[in-house]
């Protein structure tokens, strides 16, 4: 049974590790987490849960409470979505085999986009590679760290936009499942699924889309999010307010990977405790 003790904010439920595609370990994202004065954090590796063990044990050594999650891939056409995981059963054998089938075919993509970007640039396998931390699956990011250590381009921001971006003549695509499959994967794990950063440059999903999302189970939306427009925003929170859904803020902190603070935006102690009454999965972890 999921714990519903009560916590206390401020907490940040989206912060990432050198499980994906942060830059420092799932400890140090918890004791950065600790010195901007959260009090509750959540570890969202993408695709992956195996940080957990590490976060859950410094967060509460550092008197934070520790929410398990992750940032599970998905896609609508050709715009990538990202549904966060919270309190999910790590062991479920249909979302581990999802998430195992993502990771498989980002690191497939790695490996053709470091030979297609190698033909015109000083970059190759091996140096993206010495990018990655043991565990992580290589990806886009790592391949942008490669040509930054090569001095190709200056940060990740110029990689994206540029070498990496996805009408480029290098990207390839990545598998991951409509975002209806990825919601309800998480529900049958026990988990509460929240659309990340939904109201980005590429717009809000298609009505049709966020409804089938919302019968399979969509629980909310993360609206304080840097990458969210005020327009999209005022669509979500009227959404929201109209099913009674549960509305968080984050910062998706990268390490040096982006210019992301934790804390920067937060989730209501309200709103977190809804989430912990909610996920069956896995419990959260108090000191």
């Amino acid at each position: 049974m999921p714990s519903v003790r009560t916590v206390q904010g401020p907490s940040d439920l989206h912060l990432h590790s050198v499980h994906s595609d942060g830059t420092e370990s799932p400890g140090e994202v918890m004791a950065a987490a600790h010195r901007h004065g959260l009090r509750t954090a959540a570890l969202t590796d993408h695709d992956t849960t195996s940080g957990w063990a590490e976060a859950a044990e410094a967060a509460t050594s550092l008197g934070m409470t520790f929410l398990p999650g992750m940032e599970l891939s998905a896609e609508h056409g050709w715009r990538s979505i990202h549904v966060l995981a919270y309190l999910v059963d790590p062991d479920h054998a249909g979302l581990r085999a999802m998430t195992d089938r993502i990771r498989s075919s980002r690191l497939d993509r790695a490996r053709t986009m470091a030979e297609r970007i190698g033909r015109d640039y000083d970059v190759d396998w091996s140096d993206i590679v010495a990018q990655t931390q043991d565990g992580a699956t290589v990806g886009r990011p790592h391949i942008a760290d490669a040509l930054v250590a090569k001095g190709v381009v200056r940060d990740r921001t110029e990689a994206f936009d540029g070498i990496l971006r996805a009408d480029g003549d290098y990207y390839v695509a990545l598998y991951a499942p409509d975002p209806v499959t990825a919601v309800r994967l998480v529900v049958e794990a026990g988990g509460v699924p929240i659309i990340a950063h939904p109201a980005g440059r590429a717009g809000v999903l298609p009505m049709p889309v966020l409804e089938r999302m919302l019968e399979a189970g969509l629980a909310g939306f993360e609206l304080a999010h840097r990458e969210n427009l005020p327009d999209g925003v005022r669509v979500l929170e009227r959404l929201a307010h109209d099913r009674d859904l549960i509305v968080t803020g984050s910062s998706d902190y990268h390490g040096l990977g982006k210019p992301n603070v934790p804390g920067e935006n937060t989730t209501s102690d309200e709103m977190v405790a809804r989430i912990l009454a909610r996920g069956t999965g896995s419990t959260a972890v108090h000191p």
